[in-house]
């Protein structure tokens, strides 16, 4: 477990809220929806009411009778969802120039984080995991929202990603004699990759985040280059799953989606030159992609001008051309696609823009929500009390004033957001 009795204590207190724990009732709502979408993929419910007590939800129903005592919380002309869900943020990180990691300190990245995750629960993302951040200040991020000192959204955090030598998560293009005194996430051979996943559950990951192939923003010559064995990869898993924790693969090229996949992870992140071969092979699994898109194309277009080198440019390029094909044969096999958006490259709380591809390129408006409800709480291993809305699951849950379903741009104007049965944005 990752908190002794303290941090349990700790984290109870902030949820439920000092009234509950000095003995008086916690607080209720009844929260009047005009147009409810429960994220179960159903159609949508008119006039519904939804009660919270507490951190809870309690009763949701058509025209339900607002219990006595209750603060009414009127959305009657609005639509509500689930919170969402982005299941690959960096909040530790925001788009900049090419120098700044060699100018910067985890200390910047510390300061700034805070500010990243309420921009973040502002737009409506009640939950995120976030896949990698320097000097583990996302599990320090994650602790301060859960102790109620800052707000946020839920984080699932990951630490460090576990990376080859030399590989996405390996600091490259530098001279050798160029030293960073700080944690590293790599290693090689399965002894030292089960040792550094025993590392970042002792100091706090929720979730192991693995890098299965080469990627854009690391200066190793490919960017879909398969960098770990299967052998490699099956001791990630086998050592996550011993203690409890799922693997995120980050993943571009065909034959490092097919190695991860077959190793056990429970998602391929980006899925870029995903193939036929992978596709049905993801889909046997029953792993997720986690697909992102949005983030590469706005990045590219700003990166020359902030000082990035032709090979950072060039395999963003390709990146960013293989997006559309690796979204459709998903929905051709019928894949299980999940939100995420890899925020960070893109400034947070624009998260929701990337519902316009999955739009463009075939899903329908249900579904895309759902990838961000109900099928994201799947892969966090959480769908008992996240991603929808009914009794017994916490209360997350955000409204906008036009139809998602008629106008998937609406997720960008949320209007209302609750966490925890806490209202943090009207």
């Amino acid at each position: 477990m990752r908190a002794g009795f303290l941090g349990v204590v700790g984290l109870l207190l902030a949820t439920t809220g000092v009234a509950e724990a000095s003995g008086q009732p916690p607080t209720r709502f009844a929260i009047k929806a005009g147009r409810l979408i429960d994220g179960r993929g159903g159609p949508p419910v008119s006039n519904a009411v939804i009660v919270v007590e507490g951190t809870r939800i309690t009763a949701v129903g058509q025209n339900l009778t607002v219990p006595a005592g209750a603060t009414v919380i009127d959305l009657s002309r609005a639509t509500v969802l689930p919170g969402l869900i982005d299941l690959h943020t960096h909040l530790t990180t925001a788009p900049g120039g090419a120098g700044d990691r060699m100018r910067a300190s985890h200390v910047d990245a510390a300061i700034v984080a805070p500010l990243y995750a309420k921009q973040t629960l502002e737009a409506g993302f009640t939950t995120v995991r976030d896949l990698g951040a320097p000097e583990l200040v996302d599990v320090a991020l994650r602790n301060a929202i859960d102790r109620g000192a800052i707000p946020g959204p839920r984080i699932f955090a990951a630490g460090l990603p576990v990376s080859a030598t030399g590989g996405h998560g390996d600091l490259n293009g530098m001279s050798p004699y160029l030293r960073i005194d700080e944690f590293s996430g790599v290693a090689n051979g399965p002894a030292e990759i089960r040792a550094k996943v025993r590392w970042l559950i002792k100091y706090g990951a929720d979730v192991i985040k693995v890098m299965a192939t080469a990627g854009a923003m690391s200066e190793e010559e490919s960017v879909e280059a398969a960098l770990y064995t299967q052998e490699e990869l099956d001791a990630v898993v086998d050592e996550a799953k011993m203690w409890g924790r799922r693997v995120a693969a980050h993943a571009h090229g065909a034959e490092g989606i097919k190695r991860a996949v077959r190793a056990g992870v429970v998602s391929i992140d980006h899925g870029t030159f995903l193939d036929e071969e992978g596709a049905r092979l993801m889909v046997e699994r029953g792993t997720y992609l986690v697909k992102d898109s949005y983030e590469d194309r706005w990045f590219l277009e700003r990166a020359p001008a902030w000082g990035y080198p032709k090979i950072i440019l060039d395999k963003l390029a390709l990146i960013v051309a293989g997006h559309e094909a690796a979204f459709k044969l998903a929905m051709k096999h019928r894949v299980k696609i999940a939100f995420g958006t890899d925020a960070g490259m893109v400034p947070h709380g624009e998260n929701a823009k990337q519902f316009r591809d999955f739009i463009a390129w075939g899903m329908r408006p249900m579904d895309a929500i759902l990838s961000a409800t109900k099928t994201a709480a799947e892969v966090l291993g959480a769908a008992d009390r996240l991603g929808t809305i009914g009794p017994g699951m916490l209360a997350d849950l955000i409204a906008t004033t036009d139809d998602p379903l008629a106008d998937i741009t609406a997720l960008e104007r949320v209007s209302f957001v609750m966490k925890d049965g806490v209202v943090v944005k009207r």
